[in-house]
């Protein structure tokens, strides 16, 4: 352990024994981390940099799109209005499938199989 490790070290130890620490926000509750164990390591950062921007990764735009297409379909009574609808979620679905695919393609099929599982296909 190098010289300014061990200074921290002791900082730190003696802001414990004096309360320092005792009033931060979370004070005795777990740690909220983030959770990207289901992104490939190469895609990790840009992920972050696009959610500490306010902008939600491509499937999540996606699957959004697939649930308010599920809501107009559902409400729709035209047969050419719900034709199209239908053929729109079909495409949506499809490039969702692709995006995932490519997406795990270094984790390898099966967690694209597991994905699957989990969306209930």
């Amino acid at each position: 352990m190098s010289i300014f490790a061990r200074i921290a070290e002791a900082k730190i130890q003696d802001g414990i024994e004096r309360g320092d620490f005792d009033a931060l926000p979370g004070h005795g509750r777990p740690l909220q981390l983030d959770d990207m164990s289901g992104v490939p390591s190469h895609l990790r950062l840009g992920y972050k940099i696009l959610r500490n921007a306010g902008v939600p990764p491509p499937e999540v735009e996606l699957r959004r799109e697939l649930y308010r297409l599920d809501r107009e379909i559902a409400t729709t009574s035209d047969p050419g209005a719900l034709a199209e609808l239908r053929r729109r979620r079909r495409d949506s679905d499809l490039s969702l499938a692709l995006m995932l695919e490519r997406r795990a393609g270094a984790a390898g099929p099966r967690a694209v199989r597991s994905l699957r599982q989990r969306r209930g296909r």
